[in-house]
C-alpha cells in the first residue's frame, strides 16, 4: 500500500473517532501541497487552493492584483493585512493559484486606488468565473492552450483578428479545417479538433452582443492545400459570414501600399475593458498571452493600421449597387471566379 493511500485511511478513521481528530489535523497539515492554501474569510467561509492546472484567465486575474498592488506602493504583507491574509496567500492569489472573494477584492481595489467602474466590474467578473462552458467537455481531448482560447473568446465583446496564411478559425468550414490539420502532427485526434472548432463559431451568432472584425491576408485566400472544392466553398461561406450584421471583414490584398513592420497573425481579445484585453499570438505548441498596457496599445494601433490599408469591408449592398470601388467583396468574388474558371 503506498504512503498515500495509508495517509488517505488514517485521515477517513481519524474523522470517525474524536481521539484520532489531533492526528488528522497533524497529517493533513504536513500532507497538504505548498501551494494548498486555505484562509478564513470574514464571513467564516474558506477559501482552498486551487488544485488544477491554472488557467490564462486565473493567470491574468492574478496579474492584476499584484500590478495594482505594485502600482500603489503597497507590500504583500500590507495588502494582506487590508483582508486578513498572509503574505503566502497573498502570493499565491497573485499567481491564480487561489480564488479570491468579491469582498476582499473590493477592499483591495479601494485599497489600490482603482476608481474606474467599467474595471473593477470586468475584474471582478473575471475574478469570479468557474472558468467552466462548452469547452469543458474536450477537456484533455484537446490542447490547453485551446481551452484557454475558447474561454477568452467567449469573454470577449469585441474580437479583432489579423490572418496571413489561413481562413481565421472561427470563420472555416469542417473540410477546411480538417485538411488543416491533417497536415500537421497527430497527437490530437483529428474530429475531436474539427468538433471542437466548429463549436467555438457560435460566438458568432449567440446571445451576446460582440463585435467581429477580421482583416484576412489575400495569401490566405489564394490557399489550395485543401483542394479547388473546398476552397471554393470556404470562400462562399466567407461571403455568406460577411452578411453578419456584426461582422466587418476586409481582405488585404498584394497590392497594399503599405503593411505594418513585424505584423504576423494575431486574435485582440476585448472582453468590455481595453484595458483587460488579451492579444493572442499562436503557435505550434503554445499560444503567448500578452496584456501589459504598451502591448495591448501597440498591437491595437497596428491593427487600425491593417484595416486601414485593406480593402473597404465587404458590403453586399454596395456591390448590389454596381458602385466601382474596389472591395474585399469584389475580390472575395474574383477569386470565387478564378476557381470556377
Amino acid at each position: 500500500m503506498t504512503l498515500r493511500r495509508v495517509i488517505g485511511a488514517t485521515l477517513r478513521v481519524g474523522a470517525r473517532l474524536p481521539n484520532l481528530q489531533a492526528l488528522r489535523l497533524s497529517i493533513t497539515r504536513w500532507w497538504r501541497p505548498a501551494w494548498d492554501v486555505r484562509e478564513t474569510a470574514p464571513e467564516g467561509r474558506t477559501i482552498v487552493g486551487y488544485k488544477g492546472p491554472i488557467s490564462q484567465r486565473q493567470r491574468r486575474f492574478g496579474e492584476e492584483l499584484q500590478r495594482l498592488r505594485t502600482a500603489a506602493g503597497l507590500s504583500s504583507a500590507e495588502a494582506g493585512a487590508l483582508v486578513g491574509m498572509k503574505v503566502p496567500a497573498v502570493s499565491h492569489t497573485e499567481a491564480g493559484r487561489i480564488t479570491l472573494n468579491p469582498e476582499r477584492l473590493e477592499v483591495w481595489l479601494d485599497a489600490y486606488g482603482c476608481t474606474d467602474p467599467t474595471y473593477r466590474r470586468v475584474l471582478a467578473e473575471m475574478g469570479r468565473s468557474t472558468g467552466k462552458g462548452w469547452w469543458s467537455k474536450f477537456e484533455g481531448k484537446v490542447p490547453a492552450l485551446a481551452l484557454d482560447l475558447s474561454e477568452c473568446e467567449d469573454r470577449a465583446t469585441r474580437l479583432d483578428n489579423y490572418e496571413t496564411l489561413h481562413i481565421p478559425g472561427i470563420l472555416q468550414l469542417p473540410a477546411y479545417t480538417e485538411a488543416l490539420y491533417n497536415g500537421g502532427p497527430r497527437k490530437w485526434d483529428t474530429a475531436t479538433q474539427v468538433q471542437f472548432r466548429m463549436e467555438r463559431q457560435r460566438i458568432l451568432t449567440d446571445d451576446k452582443q460582440r463585435h467581429f472584425r477580421f482583416v484576412i491576408h489575400e495569401a490566405a485566400l489564394r490557399m489550395r492545400f485543401a483542394g479547388d472544392d473546398v476552397t471554393r466553398a470556404q470562400l462562399v461561406h466567407l461571403l455568406r459570414i460577411a452578411e453578419l450584421p456584426n461582422v466587418d471583414l476586409q481582405v488585404l490584398p498584394f497590392t497594399a501600399p503599405r503593411i505594418p513592420p513585424f505584423s504576423g497573425s494575431f486574435l485582440f481579445c476585448d472582453p468590455g475593458c481595453p484595458e483587460l484585453a488579451t492579444v493572442i499570438l499562436d503557435g505550434p505548441k503554445r499560444a503567448e498571452h500578452l496584456g501589459e498596457q504598451a502591448e495591448l496599445a501597440s498591437y491595437g494601433e497596428m491593427f487600425q493600421q491593417l484595416s486601414a490599408h485593406a480593402l473597404p469591408v465587404a458590403d453586399r449592398e454596395t456591390a448590389l449597387q454596381g458602385l466601382p470601388n474596389r472591395d474585399s467583396w469584389g475580390l472575395l468574388h474574383h477569386l470565387l471566379y478564378l476557381l470556377q474558371s
